[in-house]
């Protein structure tokens, strides 16, 4: 397994990955999740883009954002056929790892209240709520915020 920045060449398959590992959440949502929707060659061209992959195929993507005081997962996508493997957790270490580089104490990221499953995941490897607001580009949504300090050990 390998971690590196994203390409401006690896655009189609920072989308197709992204669609494929948010296509559960279409139903549940009632449209496509945020990351879907993404514009991702700025992010891309800013460095905020890190690809995985294992044995030379594209397994996921994590999309971090460096802010003042904090860093800021905006997506974090495993495809489908690699997920269940320990690849969500490799990002959320590759993020937390960034973070630290960065000088940064805490890493913070927000996840809609419906995918309840991600929201376990997120508490499960120490990430705390911090509050919940309604989601300003979409009606009705609401929005879950969660952080948890770098320097924190876990386990997940």
């Amino acid at each position: 397994m390998t971690i590196r920045r994203a390409l401006a060449g690896d655009i189609q398959t920072v989308v197709s990955l992204t669609e494929a590992a948010y296509a559960p959440y279409n139903a549940i949502l009632d449209a496509p999740p945020i990351p879907v929707t993404e514009d991702y060659a700025p992010r891309i061209a800013n460095g905020e883009v890190w690809l995985l992959e294992s044995g030379g195929e594209p397994a996921g993507v994590l999309t971090l954002e460096r802010h003042a005081d904090h860093a800021m997962i905006f997506s974090v996508a495993v495809s489908p056929g690699f997920q269940g493997k320990g690849f969500g957790i490799a990002l959320l270490k590759h993020a937390d790892e960034q973070t630290r580089q960065w000088g940064l104490p805490e890493i913070r990221l927000y996840t809609n209240a419906k995918m309840e499953r991600n929201i376990a995941l997120y508490l499960a490897y120490g990430y705390r709520e911090t509050g919940r607001r309604p989601n300003p580009y979409r009606p009705g949504w609401v929005l879950v915020d969660m952080a948890k300090p770098v320097d924190e050990t876990t386990t997940a």
